[in-house]
């Protein structure tokens, strides 16, 4: 007999129960879904309605309709970011893909030292991206950093990495990688590990070799998952700042300048452009958007065929 029995008050009946179920889950989820809401949801609403006004102090706006977008879009700098921008985002994610997937397939057949292994390559995530770049900043700096060091001591010289703006770019490319490579390849090692072995028994007994076996088997059944990494990795390209604004601060001369940092050197730095700022976030929005699409559709298409 239950309590409410036991004091004389009536249980709730299957009715009732039933709409307690029916909302509990969203009762679950509502205190993550209003704060997603203000900090989120409601920025980005405001940030696309500034972009059609000109406000110098953050205070006083003035609407100036599609002004924003048409400057921006006249603006020469701005398309030597969005330069800069496309050659970081297909180095990072072609270079991402590559390294992950060949790291997950190494942590997969690796037996001893497996977990060591794992952690070491994670360890980067971990790492503050405003850490990452004062640490490699220290270790390619043209006189002292370890690189160098080492570099001048087998006869190669002291290369400016950080001073010439190609050496600048691919050492950009290759810290973002570094930071996010564990990431990827423990996404990617999930999949590897959610394929079944009697697969990979089938191909031993037809008598498949290892090249064999990854090139017709691992890696068309790890597609969905190589989808989920390109799609993170294009977006995280996109948004690449704090570790770049700390390794080079965009520089030299503007050679590694990315579309987050304009975004911020507009909003923050003197003369401030709100309204340019909103407008060429939104502008970076819609982009993101439409490569993450297009990158699902083609992913799904490929699936089917």
């Amino acid at each position: 007999m239950s309590t409410a029995t036991a004091e004389g008050g009536a249980s709730p009946g299957p009715t009732r129960m039933r709409s307690r179920s029916r909302w509990a889950p969203y009762l679950f989820v509502a205190p993550n879904m209003i704060v997603f809401a203000i900090f989120t949801i409601y920025p980005a609403i405001n940030g696309f309605n500034i972009s059609f006004f000109d406000s110098r102090n953050g205070r006083t706006f003035e609407p100036v309709g599609t002004g924003n977008y048409k400057q921006i879009l006249g603006d020469a700098e701005f398309w030597g970011v969005v330069r800069h921008t496309a050659i970081f985002v297909i180095a990072f994610v072609v270079v991402t893909m590559v390294l992950s997937t060949a790291l997950a397939l190494m942590l997969n057949a690796q037996q001893r030292g497996r977990g060591v292994l794992r952690a070491a390559y994670f360890l980067p995530v971990l790492l503050s991206p405003v850490v990452v770049g004062l640490i490699w900043g220290w270790a390619l700096e043209r006189r002292v950093g370890l690189v160098n060091t080492i570099t001048d001591a087998i006869g190669l010289g002291q290369p400016g990495w950080l001073i010439d703006p190609t050496l600048a770019m691919t050492c950009t490319v290759l810290v973002g990688v570094w930071t996010h490579l564990g990431f990827y390849a423990l996404i990617l090692l999930s999949g590897l590990q959610g394929i079944d072995g009697n697969v990979y028994e089938a191909a031993t007994l037809d008598g498949a070799g290892t090249g064999q076996t990854i090139r017709l088997i691992t890696l068309p059944l790890l597609r969905p998952t190589m989808l989920v990494v390109l799609i993170l990795s294009t977006i995280a390209g996109f948004q690449a700042f704090d570790f770049i604004y700390t390794l080079t601060g965009g520089g030299p001369t503007g050679s590694t300048t990315l579309i987050v940092q304009y975004i911020y050197e507009q909003a923050f730095e003197s003369p401030i452009r709100y309204g340019l700022a909103s407008a060429a976030g939104v502008i970076l929005f819609i982009t993101i958007f439409g490569i993450t699409l297009l990158n699902y559709l083609l992913g799904r298409r490929q699936e089917a065929v």
